[in-house]
């Protein structure tokens, strides 16, 4: 068997409190678990052009060429997981990338040990990444990174730092969009037309609203 050195970004992630589920109802966490690999898991990691190379009895582990990709899979997975709460089902992930030996179709190396120990730092339904996944990842996608320190991991050499991501909640509604500087300015008595003159010294009456945004309400009178 051949067998290949190169630099993977490698997501991990389970089911939290499997067991304890199981012990409820084996079949039904079977079943669920089955049906959001095949019709949510599966599909976001193609999206993203992951491939899974191991399975787990509740979890996966997942390669990906991108840092920047295997991050976006994660937020994707967590935030259509937020609207699956009925489901019982909550993941936590981890993703690191470094430097992994390829044997076939599977994959070994630190790489995947780290990121398998960050899926277990990570809270359910949350997503936890290291300092050079950070480091790749920041700026590039549409979620905010909170620095978790430096966390020993077992059977890791050397202390590693952490980052969690914010992942949005279940049933939660997506924020309203902020307009800086907004500033409304209520209704313009316009006497006459053209009315440009009128508008600005209503506009004067304001003060100074140079760098603000201005939303005007005005009719005619």
């Amino acid at each position: 068997m051949t067998t290949t050195r190169r630099l993977a970004a490698i997501l991990a992630a389970d089911v939290a409190g499997y067991s304890r589920l199981m012990g409820i109802d084996e079949e039904g966490t079977l079943a669920r678990l089955k049906k959001l690999r095949a019709e949510l898991i599966d599909p976001v990691i193609a999206a993203h052009h992951g491939r899974v190379f191991k399975t787990t009895g509740d979890g996966l582990l997942a390669e990906f060429s991108s840092v920047v990709a295997a991050v976006r899979c994660a937020v994707a997975w967590q935030a259509a997981m937020a609207h699956q709460a009925e489901t019982r089902l909550q993941f936590r992930i981890g993703i690191h990338v470094g430097d992994v030996i390829v044997e076939g179709d599977d994959i070994f190396g630190d790489g995947v040990n780290v990121a398998a120990r960050l899926e277990g730092l990570a809270e359910p339904g949350g997503i936890c990444v290291s300092a050079r996944v950070h480091e790749d990842a920041a700026g590039r996608i549409e979620a905010e990174f909170a620095d978790g320190g430096e966390q020993r991991l077992k059977n890791i050499e050397r202390p590693l730092r952490v980052y969690r991501l914010q992942t949005p909640k279940a049933g939660a509604e997506p924020a309203a969009k902020a307009e800086p500087n907004l500033r409304h300015i209520g209704f313009l008595g316009v006497t006459r037309r053209p009315w440009c003159d009128e508008l600005r010294r209503g506009l004067a009456a304001y003060g100074h609203l140079e760098g603000q945004t201005v939303r005007i309400h005005y009719r005619w009178s």
